[in-house]
């Protein structure tokens, strides 16, 4: 929702600002300079980046556009859901889990928790981490090391995108100058002709270097940083359960492993412990309550 009211100022002001100086809008609709910028950057997107980080690309920049998934709602989700795991290994043993993790979507546990079911790679995470604890001849140090190599291959993978879109965001400036130099080559070979028809070509050289211009730092430089901004998101929530995986492994109460994996959460959507304690204690139906 920022995003597209962010969109609509930076277009808005500009617009605004040309209008009042008594520009004509019909000079800034210049479709050719558009297809060459666009058809240029959407070209060296193709040309540096496979087909897996194209499809990341779309959906990065469609959830750049959606509501943010990490609300405190979701970590109270999420807290309970530790805390429904934690107690059931800790009264039944951990090698009661080993079907759990086996088959996560058939789970009695997990399948209480369907949006955490539908992240794939968090449930991989997560079953791979108690699986190895179940496993044993393991250290919780080992573990540890296991869970940060997986979280910092994710890093890089979901930084992909956002590398990508940087690039092609940099690169329209330079893609606005080539517009601008193949309106001056036109605006050469039209001289000798009417006066406003050169003008004309003139301002239709200088719209390519404005559109390149204001693409990449009006419109997907911000885009870019967005999608950033998800990922570190995404990677916090890693470290949640990170936290919350570890301090139970090593030994501690499932509601003081819950307690770890609750200091972990940024400060705008952590929910204090008292909310947790509720929700651990209330069902999973509480968490979207005490969120309210």
């Amino acid at each position: 929702m920022f995003a597209i009211i962010g969109i609509v100022a930076v277009f808005g002001a500009i617009l605004a600002g040309y209008m009042m100086e008594h520009g004509k809008l019909l000079v800034l609709m210049q479709p050719a300079e558009l297809v060459i910028i666009g058809g240029a950057a959407l070209g060296t997107l193709l040309i540096a980046n496979p087909l897996s980080i194209l499809i990341a690309i779309v959906k990065g920049l469609i959830g750049a556009f959606l509501p943010g998934r990490f609300s405190k709602a979701f970590y109270l989700e999420n807290l309970k859901m530790l805390s429904d795991v934690f107690v059931h290994a800790r009264k039944n043993g951990m090698i009661k889990l080993e079907a759990d993790v086996e088959a996560p979507q058939k789970s009695p546990i997990l399948a209480k928790y369907p949006k955490f079911l539908k992240n794939h790679h968090a449930v991989a995470f997560f079953c791979d981490t108690i699986r190895m604890a179940i496993t044993g001849g393991i250290t919780p140090f080992d573990i540890d090391q296991l869970m940060e190599i997986d979280i910092e291959v994710h890093h890089q993978e979901t930084n992909a995108p956002v590398a990508a879109i940087t690039t092609m965001a940099d690169a329209l400036p330079g893609l606005g100058i080539v517009a601008a130099v193949l309106g001056v080559v036109i605006t050469m070979g039209a001289l000798g002709g009417p006066p406003e028809e050169i003008g004309h070509k003139v301002a239709a050289a200088l719209v390519g270097t404005f559109l390149g211009i204001l693409l990449c730092y009006g419109l997907f430089a911000p885009l870019a940083s967005n999608l950033g901004k998800q990922n570190e998101a995404e990677a916090q929530y890693y470290q949640f359960l990170r936290a919350g995986l570890m301090a139970f492994i090593r030994g501690a109460a499932p509601i003081l492993s819950v307690e770890f994996a609750r200091r972990t959460i940024p400060h705008g959507c952590r929910p204090s412990f008292q909310e947790m304690e509720r929700t651990c204690k209330g069902g999973a139906a509480s968490a979207d309550a005490v969120a309210a």
